[in-house]
């Protein structure tokens, strides 16, 4: 029986999650498929453009996207100090860019006088509103429904096209992060979709790449901030330029005919994540295969756990080894 999506969100423990999400039917969500012979490359634009779009509306950072063949890979930062930040009428301008909202809402916008009772009521949505947009169930929601409506009207028909869940991972500290980022950035690669990071098309990575060239960050994705410190500026807590030689490396040490190896010199994020080179290429070619749960060191397991008072350790057998 499928976990309620609540028992997997402990914003306390971590604001970093792991999104998937896969089509139900056998044609392709993308590219071109060998059964019908149709090609559905133009979706990938699809969910890339709308992934970012709902970055801009939503409290919510995109830090990593691929959109694959049949699935799609997203890592996400619940921003929900954000939400509490923002004024009403910044939430309901946000809101109506999504739906229409309630009467009072656009009345309210609109500049209309309320009574208390209207303003009591109102009050209340603004809540629920402001809730939602830092919510990924409902990042994921609008996502994956656009999505559905616009490849069943392509296809003329109706019924499921996703998966009726997505799947989610808490990343519960910065190694945690970092695996999974890198993880979510090479699937083109292990797909054989594409050879090198820069040609990965719709993926973050390609994204970075090509602000990189510029010396700029794309304003559409989570920011890298830097080494973690004590007064830590919003961002991902790693340098740019350290995590895509991370990627590249992790890239060149991926091998069907034998297994990879890293160079001796260590790679600066590696060092100040304490992950021992030789556990790196256990972390990241095969991320969801090994951690079918919360990720993380063993002390922040325990305390997600305990938050969302759940018994089971899912995948400490593994965290233990290789983030201990």
């Amino acid at each position: 029986m499928a976990t309620a999506r609540k028992r997997l969100v402990s914003l306390v423990d971590t604001k970093y999650y792991h999104c998937i999400s896969r089509c139900v039917r056998r044609a392709f969500l993308c590219g071109d498929d060998s059964i019908t012979g149709k090609s559905y490359e133009h979706r990938r634009q699809w969910v890339e453009d709308k992934l970012l779009a709902l970055a801009k509306v939503f409290c919510i950072d995109v830090c990593a996207y691929a959109v694959m063949s049949n699935h799609t890979h997203i890592v996400l930062y619940v921003d929900d100090k954000k939400a509490k930040r923002l004024s009403d009428k910044a939430i309901l301008i946000r809101w109506h860019k999504l739906f229409k909202g309630t009467l009072l809402t656009q009345k309210y916008l609109q500049g209309d006088k309320l009574d208390k009772a209207q303003q009591f009521f109102l009050n209340r949505i603004i809540a629920d509103y402001r809730e939602r947009l830092a919510d990924i169930s409902w990042f994921m929601r609008v996502l994956n429904e656009d999505i559905a409506r616009k490849a069943n009207k392509e296809d003329n028909c109706t019924g499921r096209f996703w998966e009726g869940r997505f799947k989610s991972q808490a990343l519960l500290d910065e190694a945690a992060v970092a695996a999974c980022m890198a993880y979510v950035d090479l699937n083109p690669i292990r797909a054989k979709m594409a050879k090198t990071p820069e040609d990965s098309g719709h993926t973050s990575v390609q994204k970075r790449i090509k602000a990189a060239k510029d010396a700029k960050q794309p304003k559409q994705l989570a920011r890298f901030a830097g080494s973690p410190r004590k007064h830590m500026p919003k961002g991902l807590p790693f340098e740019l330029k350290s995590y895509l030689e991370l990627v590249e490396l992790t890239g060149r040490c991926m091998r069907e005919d034998k297994r990879g190896y890293i160079e001796q010199r260590t790679l600066p994020i590696l060092e100040r994540l304490n992950i021992a080179p030789e556990n790196w290429l256990k972390l990241t070619p095969q991320f969801t295969k090994v951690f079918k749960g919360a990720v993380g060191r063993p002390n922040k397991l325990d305390g997600y756990y305990t938050h969302l008072e759940v018994k089971r350790r899912t995948s400490i057998s593994h965290c233990e080894p290789l983030f201990g």
